[in-house]
């Protein structure tokens, strides 16, 4: 058994410590372009090639057909290539984009959005009709589509999407072809952080229906975004260049990008020192202090959490006290500060930072406070107290089961001596491949588990829901009524102050139950290029090239 010590030096001279499922590959938001002329002229191909943003996308997208790219790999190329009728600002408030202004009802359920004059990559206008189909091609059982349910707030979509109703009952209209009317089953806070997220990305009509592999080649793609896709050498990189048909090309200040995928720590890292990229999530362990002092690592809190599930169906962890045990004897302020080493915030609750409280005051985070502590003497008490109401002298075998990869394997590592060192408790740790740990998840195959969770909205409800009884991404087996009426009550609550206390109360129980034990929030750790400025990200990924610089 390693002792914690040795973690620690075994941490520190790591050659990188990468955080698996953080908000990657984001740039300083706060990096200002220089103003461009609407009269520039367009570089020559010999410039172009010059001044080409290279980047690592780690790996291949899941998709690039927006309802099918449900994962941060493919929002961080679409959200280039496309745009939806909002876009998130750096400071993750939804901006005007493909929609030039919306009216919103007094009821707050209809959300009428007028269009701006745009063309598709191929020339030819987007229009409200487009919107409409996508949205409800994304509704389509038949396409099953991971996003589908983020637009369940809309009247008539989780009807049609469950089979129960058609797709004419799915209440978002074209108008006509500059307006779009989209009315909701309640009233709906962050209606317009869900518009700006790829998944209700429109599709070009004709190209979809002609061939169901349009978005798996950049000869058949087609966007309305700031940058049309123009090389894919598929799982080697990907090459972006910049879309003079964009509505706002005349302030787009970035010729193009080349996304590599790269999945190695080393490589990435030797290509960013050897000028062949020009950012790295790869900080080197060995360097982190001084690159974190000299002020070169761009740190900047993303919305996200790392976490481990409590399997409550299987024992011990079908008692609470024992789970709650756990949970308390994790130090996470040691696990950021000398394991990850990457300035992330210990998981003091479930609920990330950078999510904004009732009315859009305050931060979720802050406003709740800490729900979760490192305390030896209580998480011994509770183990005991646990062990006496299971009948238990002995615990039986408990088996930590994480992914691959430098974070996760350091952090369960350190856990295990954490168990050890407090509990008195020596707990088995495995290790699988990700989708083989999804799978086990699924199916409850697990005692403890390994998990993150990455928002699809910028608001506290979409971390809360997944735990309802019946939500597929909830795979501990807790289930809790009372838990469940507050999210209800939440998605139907028209009052932003009453929501939010709801979600306040409802993450109060989860985490006094534990079938979860937060570990950290995620956040962005970058090296980047002094060649670069002007990228501009939200705490939620989306990463926006527009007003990029390559010097």
């Amino acid at each position: 058994m390693k002792k914690l010590s040795t973690i620690l030096l075994s941490a520190s001279l790591a050659v990188s410590v990468f955080m698996a499922g953080c908000s990657s590959g984001q740039a300083p938001a706060n990096e200002s372009a220089p103003p461009t002329e609407n009269n520039q002229q367009t570089p020559s191909p010999e410039d172009q090639a010059a001044k080409l943003l290279l980047l690592n996308n780690i790996k291949e997208p899941t998709s690039l057909d927006p309802p099918l790219g449900f994962d941060e790999p493919s929002y961080n190329i679409l959200n280039n290539l496309m745009e939806g009728l909002t876009r998130l600002d750096e400071n993750q408030k939804p901006q005007p984009a493909a929609a030039s202004e919306w009216k919103i009802s007094e009821d707050g359920r209809t959300y009428t959005f007028t269009l701006r004059d745009n063309k598709w990559s191929n020339g030819e206008p987007v229009t409200a009709h487009d919107f409409e189909y996508a949205w409800k091609r994304m509704l389509d059982p038949a396409l099953a589509s991971p996003a589908a349910f983020l637009a369940f707030i809309i009247e008539g979509a989780e009807a049609y999407n469950s089979g129960k109703g058609s797709v004419d009952d799915v209440k978002v209209k074209a108008l006509d072809d500059k307006t779009l009317e989209v009315v909701l089953a309640q009233p709906a806070s962050w209606t317009l952080l869900l518009a700006s997220n790829p998944a209700f990305f429109p599709v070009h009509k004709a190209t979809v229906e002609k061939n169901p592999k349009w978005a798996a080649e950049a000869a058949t793609f087609v966007g309305n975004g700031p940058f049309k896709l123009t090389e894919w050498k598929h799982d080697s990189e990907l090459k972006i260049m910049k879309n003079e048909n964009y509505w706002d090309a005349a302030n787009v200040t970035l010729a193009g990008a080349v996304w590599k995928m790269i999945d190695d720590e080393n490589t990435e890292y030797q290509m960013f020192t050897n000028g062949e990229l020009h950012r790295t999530t790869t900080v080197p362990a060995d360097m982190a202090d001084q690159l974190f002092q000299e002020g070169k690592v761009y740190v900047k809190d993303g919305a996200g959490t790392e976490f481990y599930r409590f399997n409550v169906t299987k024992e011990p962890f079908d008692n609470a006290n024992i789970r709650k045990a756990f949970s308390m004897a994790i130090d996470r302020q040691t696990l950021v500060d000398h394991i990850l080493m990457r300035k992330q915030k210990p998981g003091t609750g479930f609920v990330s930072y950078g999510l904004p409280d009732a009315n859009g005051s305050g931060d979720f985070r802050q406003v709740g406070g800490d729900l979760v502590k490192f305390d030896p003497a209580e998480a011994k008490r509770l183990l005991e107290l646990g062990m006496k109401e299971k009948g238990y002298t002995t615990l039986p075998e408990v088996t930590l089961t994480y992914r691959s990869g430098t974070a996760t394997e350091k952090t369960a590592q350190a856990a295990q001596e954490m168990w050890k060192q407090t509990l008195g408790v020596d707990v088995k740790l495995q290790k699988v491949e990700g989708q083989v740990l999804t799978d086990m998840q699924k199916k409850l195959e697990y005692q403890i588990a390994r998990s993150s969770w990455l928002p699809d909205f910028g608001d506290a409800i979409n971390f809360l829901d997944i735990f309802q009884s019946k939500n597929g991404s909830n795979r501990t087996g807790w289930a809790n009524a009372e838990y469940d009426k507050l999210i209800e009550g939440a998605y139907k609550e028209p009052d932003d102050a009453k929501r939010l206390q709801m979600l306040h109360d409802a993450e109060k129980i989860l985490l006094d139950e534990a079938p979860v034990a937060p570990l950290y929030f995620y956040n962005t750790s970058l090296l980047t290029s002094d060649k670069v400025s002007g990228i501009q990200s939200s705490s939620l990924s989306y990463t926006d090239l527009r007003k990029a610089v390559v010097k």
